[in-house]
């Protein structure tokens, strides 16, 4: 990152207000101290009991560090350091720096050169969602060197700072207190995996922002992709009228979160919840939605745990299930594959693996698998309102063999004569394919899963600078595909919704509502704006 100097000329010592423009990535403002992340780690102390060890100890507790931090998590938060954990206990990643210790390189160069050479390679990847990657080989990398050096922990983000810096790492955004703080970055994406956090989290971000001089104070404007350094008294002044509004805003939405989400003509909305593990319910009042409309099973397949046995999944789904008291409740069939590997699971040294086994295409092909998540599901299904729900679905075909082995496994439920029900099965329609061809499905319902059927339709990844401007879900292109998912559920007489962060873009939301949709899925967080934006429409 560029620092410069951020006082003003003429011989003054007063700071002077600068206003930087980037990309909007988490909306909200926040305002307080600068605190500046830079990439230097300290050499590392001679090591005791040789260089080998030494580095063997780092990883080690590297890997127990990011283990204890995800252990608190779930979800795609959970997925993203399961996937840091499983590399660092993979010995393929340090049998290069082990290699270079034996001829006498010292371990900490050892590492970062072993690490430094894996970044490059993906850096240097056509595949935008391997580039991707290098960010977190960048984090895996400073998190080891810190352990060497012993400087591991001190790297401590006051609470209600701007945090400052060239990009942010997934594990630290999770250690941090966000509490009243803010991110102004000089390089990220606003659909990077820390951009997604920050949004389900309601922390004020900003990426791109280039250039960023020194400063003691700022303001971060994450709707407006504004951040102001050093601010003086007219944008503290206007700081201080956005903080009002904000509290206005969310006065009126406390205000309606409890109600049906109504247009101004009437006009019922359905409003669901996205949940990535039990956890996310825990405090939340069931009544402020119609029900669940995504629950990411990935919680029970995480990175290093064995797999989920049958009594483990139905006790999680009844929980869940139990938390809606009765509203219909949708969990989605394990959705990892691509970037999220699972051992023992995912199939290993794929050359594309977003277009390869991931999602359902996975679940079938490790069927005795599969089958132990469908046997659960129907289990509960026994006593609560699930619905299934199957991912990454290309052709009619993958449908009516999930659909099969559902019904044999209700049947084999039925011969042992335990508690079953055959839950309705649905598809997450999120390739193009699944779009133009949905009537072609015998699923009991749609369910659009926005973000990747944006990047795959617009060729461009989610977590991507370069190609951010592309992944536009209010392209014309994909609202076409939206439109014809919608046309195929009313002519099956089936119901549609959509459950990725489209559906709580509110500025997307007549476009949404326009096409047909009267079903969105959203994180909690987002239930409240959701349903005031809602309110704010005379009619669709």
């Amino acid at each position: 990152m560029d620092l410069a100097p951020g006082h003003g000329g003429n011989g003054s010592s007063l700071p002077v207000e600068r206003r930087l423009t980037g990309r909007p990535a988490s909306p909200g403002l926040a305002a307080g101290p600068v605190f500046v992340d830079g990439p230097e780690i300290p050499a590392a102390a001679a090591p005791i009991g040789g260089d080998a060890e030494a580095l063997r100890r780092a990883i080690g507790a590297a890997a127990a560090e990011l283990a204890a931090l995800a252990a608190g998590l779930g979800g795609e938060e959970a997925d993203i350091l399961g996937f840091q954990i499983a590399m660092l206990e993979d010995g393929a990643l340090s049998e290069g720096a082990f290699d270079a210790i034996s001829a006498g390189m010292p371990a900490d160069h050892a590492w970062r050169s072993a690490l430094d050479a894996e970044i490059l390679d993906y850096e240097a990847s056509e595949d935008p969602t391997f580039r991707a990657r290098g960010a977190d080989f960048a984090d895996m990398r400073d998190r080891v060197l810190a352990h060497l050096a012993g400087t591991a922990g001190r790297r401590n983000v006051p609470a209600g700072s701007i945090y400052v810096a060239e990009d942010i790492a997934p594990s630290l955004f999770l250690s941090v207190d966000w509490s009243g703080g803010g991110i102004a970055l000089a390089a990220g994406s606003p659909f990077s995996h820390v951009a997604m956090l920050a949004r389900s989290r309601g922390v004020p971000m900003v990426t791109g922002l280039g250039r960023i001089d020194a400063a003691a104070a700022a303001i971060v404007d994450g709707a407006a992709g504004e951040v102001t350094l050093d601010p003086g008294a007219g944008s503290l002044a206007a700081l201080a009228e956005g903080l009002a509004a904000s509290r206005r805003a969310k006065a009126g939405e406390d205000a309606l979160i409890r109600r049906p989400a109504l247009l101004q003509d009437g006009t019922r909305i359905e409003v669901l919840l996205n949940v990535g593990r039990p956890e996310d319910l825990e405090g939340l009042d069931p009544g402020v939605c119609d029900g669940i409309g995504l629950v990411r099973t990935e919680f029970l397949f995480r990175p290093g745990h064995p797999l989920p046995g049958e009594d483990e999944q139905l006790a999680a789904y009844s929980r869940i299930a139990a938390w809606a008291e009765g509203r219909p409740v949708t969990i989605r069939t394990v959705d990892v594959g691509g970037d999220k590997p699972v051992e023992g699971l995912t199939a290993e040294g794929e050359t594309n693996p977003f277009l390869g086994l991931r999602g359902l295409r996975l679940s079938l092909s490790r069927p005795e698998a599969f089958r132990v998540q469908l046997r659960a599901l129907a289990r509960a299904g026994a006593e609560h309102d699930i619905r299934v729900m199957l991912p990454m679905v290309t052709v009619p075909a993958e449908f009516d063999q999930a659909a099969a082995l559902l019904d044999e496994e209700v049947a084999a439920l039925a011969r042992l004569g335990l508690p079953r029900r055959r839950p309705p099965l649905g598809i997450m329609v999120e390739v193009p394919a699944a779009a133009l061809g949905a009537a072609r499905f015998g699923a009991d319902f749609y369910s659009i899963g926005s973000n990747d059927l944006t990047q795959y339709t617009m060729a461009a990844a989610r977590d991507s600078a370069a190609v951010a401007g592309l992944n536009d879900t209010g392209d014309p292109a994909v609202l076409e595909l939206m439109a014809r998912t919608v046309a195929a559920g009313r002519t099956r007489h089936v119901p549609v919704s959509i459950c990725g962060d489209a559906a709580a873009d509110t500025g997307l939301l007549p476009q949404l509502l326009g096409i047909g949709l009267r079903c969105l899925s959203v994180a909690p967080m987002a239930v409240g704006r959701v349903k005031a934006a809602i309110a704010g429409l005379a009619h669709v």
